[in-house]
This record gives structure tokens, sequence and C-alpha cells, in this order.
């Protein structure tokens, strides 16, 4: 998946806005990075494509007829986990965005946002960055401790596993914070499994998330254990 000077990443609309759609067409059209392989005008149509083409990245807008973003993203994640997901939104509203990430999305995209921030961002997104405002951090986080309860109970995660996390939060890839950790890319993702499984989180995101906020987390941060 990613732009390699000749591949590039197979991707889905799923916007119930025929206008917004060309739109986003357009804009991905100014990079080589992407390639609009299909439109979609609900999430029903957008499952039915996705499952059909089995794109790279789908971007799904939220309130759509007939099956909404938030039920399309959940199926999609679940019978294709490696296709990215990225929110279409017209407003930063936590619970939306809370809601979304915790279906499987992987990103947020405003669609007031310049084209450029777009290309920049969705660029980042498939090369394994995972962005977030602080500001958006803090939202979410307050609404995923609001139905999980304080995080007082969080278990501990080890020493390197806090320095991974810690990295994740800079947003850094897997690849990066492999060379910066001297270690192998793929001890690397065995980390990152374990952390996913020890806070059950679902994804990388919601990961980058709770890393961005846990120094301010109500309990505040616990000292590591060694590995």
């Amino acid at each position: 998946m990613g732009y390699d000077g000749g591949v590039a990443t197979r991707t889905v609309i799923v916007d119930n806005s025929e206008l917004a759609r060309r739109g986003i067409r357009a804009i991905l059209a100014a990079s080589p990075l992407f390639e609009v392989v299909a439109e979609a005008g609900d999430g029903a149509e957008g499952i039915t494509r996705v499952r059909e083409l089995v794109p790279d990245l789908v971007l799904m807008d939220l309130r759509m007829p007939r099956l909404d973003g938030f039920e399309a993203i959940r199926l999609i994640k679940e019978e294709l986990p490696s296709t990215l997901v990225v929110v279409l939104t017209v407003s930063d509203d936590p619970q939306d965005l809370f809601e979304a990430i915790r279906c499987g999305a992987q990103g947020y995209l405003l669609k007031h946002l310049d084209p450029r921030l777009w290309l920049e961002y969705l660029g980042a997104l498939v090369e394994g960055d995972t962005r977030i405002s602080r500001s958006v951090a803090d939202r979410i986080l307050q609404e995923f401790t609001r139905e999980r309860g304080a995080p007082g109970g969080l278990p501990t995660l080890t020493r390197r596993e806090e320095e991974v996390l810690a990295l994740v939060a800079r947003g850094l890839s897997n690849r990066e914070i492999a060379v910066a950790l001297d270690i192998a890319e793929g001890t690397v993702k065995r980390h990152l499994q374990n952390i996913l499984a020890k806070l059950h989180l679902r994804n990388r995101v919601q990961l980058a998330t709770f890393a961005l906020t846990r120094g301010a987390a109500p309990g505040g941060r616990r000292p590591p254990q060694e590995a």
C-alpha cells in the first residue's frame, strides 16, 4: 500500500453528496499517490464497492441515508481490517469522532481543510504516521474515559512499551520507532500488539489518542515496569 513510484493507493469515496465526491476526487487527482477506484452515495453502497474492490483506503462520510458511516466503518473493518478508513466530517464533534474511532476508523479529515493539508495528512497516514491534534485527542479521551470509567485501573506497561508509546505520540512510524530504539521493526510491531491488548484498544489511532493524553489523564502516569 502507498506510492512507490508506480503503485497508487486505491481509494473509495463514500459520501451522499455528489458535489462533495467530485471535489474530493479533484483533490486526490492532484497527487500520484492516490487512485480513486469507486464512489458510493451511502454506507450500504460503500460496503458493496469495498467488498468488490478491496481498496487500500476508504474516505467515509458519517451522515448518510440507508446505512450511516459508523455502521459502514464497523462492517468494513470487521471484514477487511487492513483497509484504512478515514472519516470525512464537517465538524470535529468529539462524540462523533470517538464513535468513529471506536468502530475502527484510523483518521479523520475536516471537509473545509485546505486541499494541500488533505494530501499531506493522507500521504502520512498511508505511510503509517497517525496524526491527531492534541485538542481533539483530549476531547476523544474524555468520551473514551466516560464510557470505560476512570483509567486508574489501567494495566502497567513495561519500560520498553512506555518508550514505544511515547514515540507513537510523536507520530513516528514503526520503522522510525525501530531506528530510534535500535530494535527490529518486527519487535516494534509485537510491542504495539501487546500495548493494544493491555489497553483494550483496537487500532493505532486509538493508541495515538491515548498516548497523547496519558500524562494528563486522571490518576496520572504510572511508573513503568522493567521489560
